[in-house]
């Protein structure tokens, strides 16, 4: 990867941390930018759907309807003019076995994420499918 390649991942990295921040989750917060020829064309974080109080959790679970951050910044991209044919996905966390479907489905042709999730099976999906997948460590 060139430099100033890097230099953008790391820049929209970061911005993706800080819309982790806007998530009313308390066990995780995850945020996501969908970036095409280098503009912002989406973002989402982790929380309850529309019309839903802002309680992602209940007893330590968090509520099965709460949507993943990059499951809401494809859905914002679906109920507009855009299209995330050959975009870049960045997450603060590596997308699960079923966000990993909407994203090669919703035609994104790379991820870079922060942070890895427990389970590992949306990436090895991904690497199948052919998305590009860049692992960035050092952003917080």
């Amino acid at each position: 990867m060139d430099k100033k390649q890097l230099k953008y991942d790391e820049a929209y990295m970061r911005m993706a941390f800080e819309w982790a921040k806007l998530s009313y989750c308390e066990r995780k917060k995850v945020g996501a930018l969908i970036v095409k020829d280098r503009m912002i064309i989406s973002d989402g974080f982790n929380g309850t759907p529309t019309g839903f109080e802002n309680c992602c959790e209940e007893e330590g679970s968090t509520k099965w309807y709460v949507l993943h951050a990059e499951a809401n910044a494809i859905l914002k991209v679906a109920a507009s003019t855009q299209s995330c044919k050959n975009s870049t996905l960045y997450i603060t966390m590596s997308p699960c076995k079923e966000c990993s479907k909407l994203i090669h489905q919703s035609g994104i042709k790379r991820v870079v994420y922060a942070n890895a999730y427990k389970d590992t099976t949306g990436l090895e999906f991904l690497q199948k499918a052919g998305v590009e997948l860049t692992y960035l460590n050092n952003i917080k």
